[in-house]
């Protein structure tokens, strides 16, 4: 019985990382490498991401430097970042590029703090669709007799406090987000 529920606690655990991951992409004023992390350039014929192709380093708050290994690549790099929705224009100094992450607006923040919320209500959204999925699974089984009633109901609280714990969890993610985007 155990096992049936590590499924759904495996889907869940999936949708807050998507989520952290989503969240690390945001960007939040600050300079912050995981931006790139979507991105990815033509290297000898293979979609590459960029961090496997150099060093990305934070030298100073507001700004990403990227020192690709092989110095032929510095301009399919600075095209991916040009054509990316980042919204950042990168400076080439013939060695590295830099992306200088400029102040957010208080318009911005507060657009980005609806994204966060709305990320985060999708996500928990996916955990509801997963408890729904994983009660449908279970009463599956008690109509096959694979399951009793007790069983069901034991099986079903335990799917509930769950779906509690992941939308703490995102509901924690969302304010630590929000947090640091409307920090100045």
């Amino acid at each position: 019985m155990k096992n049936e529920l590590e499924v759904f606690n495996v889907k869940m655990g999936k949708t807050v990382t998507n989520l952290e991951a989503e969240y690390n992409a945001l960007r939040a004023g600050r300079a912050n490498p995981h931006v790139l992390d979507k991105l990815q350039i033509d290297y000898y014929g293979q979609p590459t991401p960029i961090n496997q192709v150099g060093n990305i380093s934070v030298p100073e708050p507001r700004i990403v430097q990227i020192t690709p290994w092989d110095v032929s690549l510095l301009k399919a790099i600075e095209k991916a970042i040009n054509t990316s929705d980042i919204g950042i224009n990168p400076s080439n100094d013939g060695k590295s590029i830099r992306l200088v992450f400029p102040e957010l607006t208080e318009e911005r923040r507060k657009e980005l703090s609806k994204e966060v919320k709305k990320k985060g209500e999708d996500s928990k959204v996916a955990i509801r669709n997963i408890r729904r999925d994983g009660i449908d699974h279970f009463k599956k089984m008690n109509k096959n007799n694979e399951v009793s009633e007790d069983q069901l109901k034991d099986l079903e609280d335990e799917l509930q406090k769950l779906t509690d714990k992941y939308i703490k969890n995102i509901d924690k993610h969302v304010d630590d987000k929000t947090k640091e985007i409307l920090t100045v």
